[in-house]
């Protein structure tokens, strides 16, 4: 394979996947290593890549993808993730459901449980639970972010800070290869530590692209969960955060 081949071949695989390993570049393209980081260093420098020690991910952005190329991307691994959660939550249990495509995953793939109650700030997840009569269903007040059913501001703070409730599902634009919990916006940050604030149980719903994924606003470290729900093994820098604080890892 030419080497502007390859090139391509690695941004999709970045894009596909949110973060690649040099070792899974190598293993892929059957290249040195020394020949991949030459790569990688080229890209980066042409800003189509970020580079990482180890790997490379998805260079920084202030505006998430839409909502709709979210909702079409890894299906099969939020599917996965979204069973595994539903069948650690119990009948008449009461939860949060965040805003994003693998929160509305986990509603989905609640339906076939009964009496729960549901606090949601997102109007996708309240959409797909009404269907069951005897869940009973809080929607926050809030402004509602058009372009993927969010509702946001400080109306939605005050709301869900009124609830103590057994789990919060909550969702994840990126996560830095240091654990650090990433989003684009300042609003959606300050709803989602209200969630983690009043859940007694916070498990994280993220498949593997979001690892090494930027955004701009930090929300603080993987540590503020009690469990992570992916479908591949975080990158070993991550791994290290989520091993010394604790947090349950369940591979989906």
């Amino acid at each position: 394979m030419k080497q502007t081949q390859r090139h391509d071949a690695i941004v999709e695989l970045v894009k596909k996947q949110g973060y690649v390993s040099t070792e899974e570049l190598v293993d892929q393209f059957d290249v040195s290593p020394q020949t991949i980081r030459r790569d990688l260093n080229e890209l980066a420098e042409q800003n189509l890549i970020m580079r990482h020690h180890g790997g490379a991910a998805l260079p920084s952005s202030s505006v998430n993808t839409s909502w709709h190329d979210r909702k079409a991307t890894q299906t099969a691994e939020k599917e996965r993730i979204a069973h595994k959660v539903a069948s650690q939550i119990p009948d008449g249990a009461t939860l949060f459901i965040d805003i994003g495509t693998t929160p509305e995953a986990v509603a989905h793939a609640l339906l076939g449980h009964s009496h729960l109650r549901i606090v949601t700030n997102n109007l996708n997840v309240a959409n797909t639970l009404m269907a069951r009569e005897d869940f009973r269903i809080i929607l926050a007040g809030g402004e509602l972010r058009s372009r993927d059913g969010g509702i946001i501001g400080e109306a939605t703070l005050d709301f869900i800070s009124q609830f103590r409730l057994d789990y919060g599902i909550l969702g994840i634009s990126g996560v830095d290869m240091d654990g650090s919990l990433l989003e684009f916006d300042y609003h959606e940050v300050r709803t989602k530590k209200a969630i983690i604030e009043n859940s007694r149980q916070v498990l994280l719903v993220t498949d593997s692209s979001k690892f090494g994924r930027n955004a701009m606003v930090n929300m603080g470290s993987i540590s503020l969960v009690n469990a992570v729900y992916t479908d591949a093994m975080p990158p070993e820098s991550v791994m290290q955060v989520i091993k010394a604080n604790n947090v349950h890892l369940e591979l989906c």
